[in-house]
């Protein structure tokens, strides 16, 4: 399989990232969890390798490659014990300068983009509510033109980078009336006046800010619309499949890393004068785990590389994170199993792993609200194509 969409290239850059976190993350990674605070220093860092602009244009600081290289920063992030690190990478790169490129007009991509590429600024996107989870039409938040601005009014929470931020992509309503059809999407600095954050306290993903983010009356010039007024909704629309590939990846990857060090404890620790790798139960419930990645691995790169051919695959991302993230939770639960009390104690990675795992099938879009996107393909033959040519 890593002949059929790996090349000599991606096989380098994957030694390249692993030295890398290897040397400038690993040794932090702790730090962080027990702080929940992501030093900037490391952005700076990932910004001068090129990681934030993998599949960005060169106009802007990118590297300008194709899907396969997100691939593989996906995967690597997943293998250093702190899926709330990778969050926090991911969700700058792949979740607000995505709107950025998208959305952005020449100037907001070179005040906004070009600092984000070399890790000099930090992007949030701001679209769940506490009153709207999964139901993006459903948003409270107003942005009311005056003049030459648009005075914003409403909240945001479970926004990843929400502390940490320089800017906010922010959703909110121009003409409520009108439902999703009302929805624009806005560029905002986060040192204005009237916004105001709380960082939340979460299971897992411990080194990550996620913060519930207010604004009072915040006023930003009318420049800061991205893309056409009410064309909001199918903006992010149009992101999700990408969104939701992501998650479908780092799940895979994440079980991935459990079955390889559950694997290499179970050839050590003996029990009854034999090591624990050779009891039938632990090695067939492994096998079966190791064989559930796979297809979940599988078919998740068939469809990252019909998306780099620039093929709408809503419904296979959808069934990728679906599943895939269902089945990282298994696999998890199992390794973890596996360990004995050691997969209860902290100092293993088992333990974190199992707790930054399990917001898998609730971000980006829970596991309840997929199943019925896919309901209404499968079963009700709905065709969604592309919101925006």
């Amino acid at each position: 399989m890593n002949s059929i969409y790996f090349t000599e290239e991606h096989q380098l850059f994957r030694a390249s990232l692993q030295g890398f976190l290897l040397k400038e993350v690993v040794p932090h990674i702790e730090k962080w969890e027990k702080t929940g605070t992501i030093e900037r220093f490391i952005w700076k860092k990932f910004g001068e390798m090129g990681f934030f602009g993998i599949n960005y244009r060169e106009a802007y600081g990118g590297l300008n490659l194709d899907l396969f290289y997100t691939v593989i920063f996906l995967e690597e992030l997943q293998k250093i014990k702190s899926s709330g690190f990778a969050a926090a990478m991911w969700a700058h790169s792949y979740l607000a300068m995505t709107h950025l490129n998208a959305e952005g007009d020449e100037r907001i991509k070179q005040d906004y983009l070009v600092p984000s590429i070399s890790g000099d600024k930090i992007g949030a996107l701001c679209i769940t509510e506490p009153f709207g989870g999964s139901d993006v039409a459903g948003m409270r938040t107003t942005a009311v033109k005056k003049g030459d601005k648009y005075v914003i009014n409403g909240s945001k929470t479970f926004i990843t980078n929400g502390v940490y931020a320089d800017y906010y992509v922010v959703a909110a309503k121009t003409s409520p009336d009108l439902g999703n059809k009302g929805i624009s999407i806005f560029l905002m600095d986060t040192n204005l006046k009237g916004v105001s954050t709380v960082k939340l306290d979460k299971l897992g993903w411990r080194a990550s800010d996620t913060a519930e983010i207010a604004f009072d009356n915040v006023e930003i010039p009318v420049e800061n619309l991205m893309g056409e007024e009410g064309k909001g909704f199918p903006y992010i629309m149009q992101h999700f499949a990408l969104e939701r590939l992501i998650m479908a990846i780092n799940a895979h990857a994440r079980a991935e890393y459990a079955i390889e060090y559950t694997i290499e404890y179970m050839s050590q620790r003996e029990a009854f004068g034999r090591t624990i790798d050779k009891f039938q139960a632990l090695r067939h419930t492994l096998v079966e785990h190791a064989t559930d990645v796979e297809h979940c691995k599988v078919f998740n790169y068939a469809a990252v590389a019909r998306l780099d051919k620039g093929e709408y695959v809503v419904k296979e991302a959808t069934m990728a994170k679906l599943k895939s993230t269902k089945v990282a939770d298994e696999t998890i639960y199992s390794c973890l199993q596996m360990l004995g009390g050691y997969g209860y104690m902290e100092d293993y990675p088992l333990a974190r792993l199992f707790r930054d795992s399990r917001l898998g099938p609730i971000g980006g879009g829970t596991s309840e609200i997929l199943k019925e996107i896919l309901s209404k393909m499968i079963i009700d033959k709905q065709n969604y194509k592309p919101a925006v040519e």
